[in-house]
């Protein structure tokens, strides 16, 4: 299972971005399908998750400002990231669980500026 991540880059406070995540390869069921991001020092966190179900869990720093959504048919993961802080600043990985075992993206950087 491969997961490729998109959208980071650069990003003022207030303002927004998207990421996505596209994952490939023998994905079998998923069990859940998510974001965590790592900021410097700091241990990785839950962003967003989404499970087979559509259940929808969000980390309670992103709550009321980030969204996530599937695309089921392109095996795909997106985080809608509105009223960006300083604070979200962090490199964020793209994970997914099967039934077998976690998978993880490389991570993409995003850099919110004051």
């Amino acid at each position: 299972v491969e997961l490729v991540e998109s959208g980071g880059g650069l990003v003022q406070a207030g303002g927004s971005a998207r990421l996505s995540c596209v994952a490939s390869g023998d994905i079998g069921i998923i069990n859940v399908f998510g974001w965590y991001r790592e900021a410097p020092g700091m241990q990785r966190e839950l962003v967003a998750g989404i499970t087979g179900g559509g259940i929808i869990d969000y980390g309670d720093p992103v709550k009321g400002r980030f969204t996530i959504s599937r695309d089921g048919a392109k095996n795909t993961v997106h985080l809608q990231m509105n009223s960006l802080e300083p604070e979200d600043t962090a490199v964020y990985y793209c994970k997914l669980s099967n039934r077998v075992m976690p998978y993880w993206g490389k991570g993409t950087l995003v850099a919110v500026s004051s």
